[in-house]
């Protein structure tokens, strides 16, 4: 997987490109992480637009994410959800946790 940073103001967006699984949590916290660390950084956004496949990993490290995210105050919201990538969010009922677009 690979991860794009697109900041606008106080608004990241992360572009997730590929699959999202296990194999991807060092390059997804390395994306993260400074993002997480940047006081500027108020909203963050995952974008999923360009995702092809997600597993139980993948939400496991959104929902750290979302901890993560929740002890800083910054919000965090799941975008361009589609195909298996939404079915996978709906049927772990991400949706009651996460604010999804």
């Amino acid at each position: 997987m690979d991860v794009d940073i697109h900041r606008e103001g106080e608004t990241v967006r992360m572009l997730l490109n590929g699959r999202f699984d296990f194999s991807s949590h060092n390059t997804f916290i390395q994306g993260v992480d400074p993002l997480l660390s940047d006081a500027s950084v108020n909203k963050l956004e995952v974008d999923f637009a360009e995702v092809t496949y997600i597993d139980s990993s993948a939400l496991g490290m959104l929902l750290l994410l979302k901890e993560r995210a929740n002890g800083t105050s910054r919000s965090l919201t799941l975008v361009n959800c589609k195909g298996a990538v939404a079915q996978v969010l709906e049927l772990a009922k991400f949706g009651q946790l996460f604010t999804i677009r």
